[in-house]
């Protein structure tokens, strides 16, 4: 699904507001039967889950509450979301850290055991295969989670690398977590309220760490991150035990953290300037491109060995072409593909994600424009509908983030 989530999920509101049901199940559900469904699908729908098609699986778009609301919610409160969608791995092998770094930008040998770091899969020519958080277990196990979207590509990328470097001697091998479903829980709730859940001290625990610990009595995978630029936990737990979970957070919270969809999770995660792959990040687009040049290791800056490496370090040296900027803007939101235009009237970009932020209720967007025009305060003219709506360049994140980071 390309575009805004938010965008479909006012949609969808609108419709049902005006009874217009039958659309709504033409439009966005006729695939049901073909999709697949998380293990949560019957907990999402008594809960008053939209239920909406989402990179091939039905997942809630919403609840009872409004986009608007459930964001501002997640902000003040919390949210869980169900993200069983997005793909878990683990590499293992002694050679696990040397051949993941072949695909990736990340110095993933620099991390320490249990730390982790988003970064890139990247092509020949550097461009974005797919973004995913890895975390580095133990210098033999390596966990990651990828895009729902990418799946398919992402793993057959991942084994024809590494059938070619077995077959030179390499010492990896990979299991997919198909048995395990995965939770976000983010807000300034979830890690009080995930705390009644388990002995582990949760405030010894950092933006981007890992830890296998027992949650409401079950074993599971904890990072200690997110996608909406609160601080929270993504929870990998045996799917037989995710419902329970569930429940268990929502009533500790005493009803403040709520059940979150899709719509919400993109208005929060464009209000902390994140990309969003298929949008904001494709297979044309590089890190350096995307704003992501932190994430390339410092010892990879200076020896390369990943994929596209040659064209990427090209780019750190001299610069790149495009660059992604955040925009404020008047005028209806932005959404993908708005021609972005200088003051002179000549085109210089375009959106690539757009949408009104519940929290600071104005406009916001991202795109690509040509290098040097990517300076906050840069005036620009975005085109919507055929119409010209003034627009700036302003910083990103437009919400302050809120990770916990040890002082």
């Amino acid at each position: 699904m390309r575009g805004s989530l938010w965008q479909v999920g006012q949609s969808i509101t609108r419709r049902l507001a005006h009874g217009d049901k039958k659309t709504v199940a033409c439009r966005y559900f006729a695939n049901e039967a073909e999709l697949k469904r998380t293990v949560l699908y019957d907990f999402h729908v008594a809960n008053g889950g939209k239920m909406v098609p989402f990179a091939g699986w039905s997942m809630p778009i919403q609840y009872k509450d409004s986009i608007m609301d459930s964001t501002l919610n997640c902000r003040e409160n919390g949210s869980l979301f169900d993200v069983s969608h997005m793909c878990g791995l683990s590499l293992k092998g002694k050679d696990s850290v040397q051949f993941l770094e072949k695909l990736v930008i990340a110095d993933v040998a620099g991390l320490a055991p249990g730390a982790g770091s988003l970064t890139v899969f990247t092509n020949e020519k550097g461009g974005a295969i797919d973004d995913s958080v890895i975390t580095k277990v133990k210098d033999d196990h390596i966990y990651l989670v990828v895009n729902a979207g990418c799946r398919d590509k992402d793993l057959a990328h991942i084994e024809e690398h590494m059938k070619a470097f077995k077959a030179k001697g390499g010492d990896v091998s990979w299991h997919i977590h198909d048995e395990r479903s995965l939770l976000a829980l983010q807000g300034p709730l979830a890690a009080p309220v995930l705390q009644h859940l388990t002995k582990e001290d949760l405030s010894k625990m950092y933006f981007g760490e890992f830890r296998v610990l027992d949650i409401n009595g079950v074993q599971c995978f904890l990072t200690r991150t997110g996608y909406t630029g609160e601080d929270g936990f993504e929870i990998s737990i045996p799917s037989e035990s995710a419902v329970d979970l569930s429940k268990a957070i929502l009533e500790k919270s005493e009803g403040k953290i709520r059940l979150t969809g899709l719509g919400a999770r993109d208005s929060l995660r464009l209000e902390a300037g994140l990309c969003l792959y298929g949008n904001d990040l494709e297979q044309h687009i590089t890190p350096i491109e995307a704003g992501l040049t932190w994430a390339i290791g410092k010892r990879r800056r200076a020896e390369g060995g990943f994929l596209g490496a040659d064209v990427i370090l090209k780019q750190l040296e001299e610069g790149p072409k495009i660059r992604r900027a955040g925009f404020f803007s008047s005028g209806p939101p932005p959404r993908s593909h708005s021609e972005i235009q200088d003051e002179g009237g000549n085109t210089i970009g375009e959106i690539t994600s757009g949408g009104f932020s519940p929290c600071l209720k104005k406009n916001i967007a991202m795109g690509y424009v040509k290098s040097g025009l990517h300076k906050a305060g840069t005036k620009v003219q975005i085109i919507i509908r055929g119409k010209s709506n003034e627009g700036v360049v302003t910083k990103m994140p437009f919400v302050p983030t809120k990770y916990y980071k040890s002082s």
